[in-house]
């Protein structure tokens, strides 16, 4: 009895609060009380699509009157609304409205920022989810550093009195909201419309990359995403057909619990070591989820991978190593893998992970690793000594 009668003051002291906080802050700036009506929604007809070439996360339909309908089949629709039009009557409850300009952003995915960046957009973003110490995203830190950019608290702590009293438009998570869903909710109770980044979901590297376009289409910046991206894809291209090396490679880190999380095999990173001529040490990997990465113990990394020619450790968890004795701290095992024997063992960059636009780049790294040409060009990837 005391637990639910505790339960029940301590439900109520924080909707007083959420109530105080929502007005002393003014609301958000989303809730339509300041723009005219709209148009019915069963009147607005699909005019044209985006052409979407390898991702298969997103849609992109533009409607009549200016209007535009993103939808992630995961994650729910967004209605942008054309500046000084309204809401449509009758939309149904699944569509969140954002309407335009969008220009005061709460963004706590930071591999959306690399979007931002490519579209001269980062203006757009008012408040961060990472501190400036946190970005490898230059423009994204000088921006915090001048005061264009203010830290309103990681995805599972924001700081909802800044992020109302900045009248954000629109919160941007990553999947990791899933952990905290009472966020997001009460991102929207306060009418903040949450898209949540799925670009790391695509199998295809060049389908991360076209999240370019869901970007495009918020910032109003619908043909220079399709020009940016068209570039990316032919500088990928560009590579050609790379012939087979033969040689094997194990993408991987080791987590704080001491097992090794790798990569599944349809994933985008594999897609990438096979495009620059090599193969992936764990061909036929998969549990069934949708996650991208596997957990497995050391043995049974030791017994899939080591044979394999080359170790790539993933930086972007746990951190980057720079010498073979930090990866022996992890395991002593790694020493009888045949990549430690021959020193071929490199790490990515914790830039890595915040730079989707530069996918191209880190395919030419991997084929400069699998060749052992133009190794001392690398941009993603440096040698493990």
């Amino acid at each position: 009895m005391r637990r639910q009668i505790a339960e029940k003051i301590g439900a109520l002291l924080l909707c007083a609060a959420f109530c105080v906080l929502s007005f002393a802050c003014g609301g958000a700036k989303t809730d339509g009380s300041e723009h005219p009506a709209g148009p019915a929604w069963e009147t607005l007809e699909v005019l044209s699509e985006t052409p979407v070439r390898y991702a298969t996360e997103f849609s992109i339909r533009q409607l009549s009157d200016g209007y535009e309908l993103i939808e992630i089949p995961a994650t729910g629709k967004l209605l942008l609304v054309p500046e000084g039009m309204g809401k449509p009557a009758g939309l149904p409850e699944d569509v969140s409205v954002l309407y335009r300009p969008v220009d005061r952003i709460y963004l706590a995915a930071t591999s959306a920022m690399d979007f931002f960046r490519a579209l001269d957009g980062i203006g757009a973003v008012r408040l961060s989810g990472t501190k400036a110490d946190g970005w490898s995203v230059r423009e994204a830190a000088d921006a915090m550093e001048r005061g264009d950019m203010l830290f309103a608290g990681k995805y599972s702590a924001p700081d909802f009195e800044l992020i109302l009293k900045e009248r954000c438009s629109l919160a941007i998570e990553s999947t990791m909201i899933y952990h905290s869903p009472a966020i997001s909710e009460k991102l929207r109770d306060y009418g903040i419309p949450v898209l949540i980044e799925r670009s790391s979901y695509e199998q295809d590297p060049l389908g991360r990359m076209e999240w370019i376009k869901v970007y495009g289409a918020i910032l109003g910046k619908d043909a220079e995403a399709e020009a940016a991206f068209d570039a990316e894809v032919r500088s990928v291209e560009e590579i050609g057909d790379i012939p087979k090396t033969g040689k094997t490679v194990a993408f991987f880190y080791v987590t704080g619990a001491g097992s090794v999380n790798v990569r599944k095999s349809g994933d985008y990173v594999v897609r990438m070591i096979e495009t620059a001529g090599g193969a992936y040490a764990f061909p036929d990997l998969s549990d069934g989820s949708a996650l991208s990465t596997v957990n497995m113990t050391m043995e049974s990394f030791y017994t899939g991978a080591k044979d394999a020619d080359i170790l790539i450790y993933n930086s972007t968890i746990d951190g980057e190593i720079y010498s073979i004795s930090e990866l022996l701290d992890k395991s002593p095992l790694f020493s009888e893998f045949r990549a430690v024997k021959s020193g071929d063992v490199w790490c990515t960059g914790k830039n890595l992970f915040q730079e989707p636009m530069g996918i191209g780049k880190l395919i030419a790294d991997f084929y400069r690793v699998l060749s052992g040409e133009g190794t001392d060009a690398l941009v993603y990837l440096h040698k493990v000594d």
